[in-house]
C-alpha cells in the first residue's frame, strides 16, 4: 500500500473512531474492506490514538478563536496524523512531505477551506516543533 493510501485509509479509521468511539482494530479493519493490513497505516491509527494526548494540545494552542470540538472532523483527524508524523517520522519522512500530503488529503475530503486551515496550522506546529 502507498503512504498515500495508509494516510487516506488511517483518516477514514480515526474518523470513525472519533465520531462513533470504534474500537481502533475494527476500524483498520473495516477501512481495509478485506485487504490486507498495512503496517503504516496500523501504525498511524494506533500512534495517534496513543499519542492523543500530546497531539490534541498542539493543535489547541494554534487555533485562533476556535475549539478543537468546533473543527471538522475530517480536518481535526487529518491534523493529528500530520503532527503524529511530524513528532515520530520526521526522520524518515521530509517535514515537506507530510505537510503537502496532508494539504492534498484536505483538499480531497474537507471543504473549500480545509486546505488552507490544515497548511497554515501546520506550519505553526511545524516551526514550534
Amino acid at each position: 500500500m502507498k503512504r498515500r493510501t495508509a494516510r487516506e485509509k488511517a483518516l477514514q479509521a480515526l474518523f470513525q473512531i472519533d465520531v462513533s468511539n470504534t474500537d481502533p482494530s475494527s476500524a483498520i479493519e473495516h477501512v481495509l474492506e478485506g485487504e490486507p493490513g498495512d503496517d503504516y497505516l496500523t501504525k498511524l491509527v494506533l500512534g495517534v490514538v496513543e499519542q492523543k494526548n500530546e497531539i490534541d494540545p498542539l493543535i489547541k494552542e494554534n487555533l485562533e478563536k476556535w475549539t478543537i470540538d468546533r473543527l471538522a472532523t475530517v480536518d481535526r483527524n487529518l491534523l493529528r496524523i500530520a503532527i503524529y508524523e511530524l513528532k515520530y517520522f520526521r526522520d524518515e519522512i521530509p517535514e515537506n512531505v507530510i505537510l503537502d500530503e496532508a494539504i492534498e488529503i484536505a483538499k480531497i475530503y474537507g471543504d473549500e477551506q480545509s486546505s488552507r486551515f490544515v497548511n497554515g496550522l501546520l506550519s505553526k506546529v511545524k516551526e514550534k516543533l
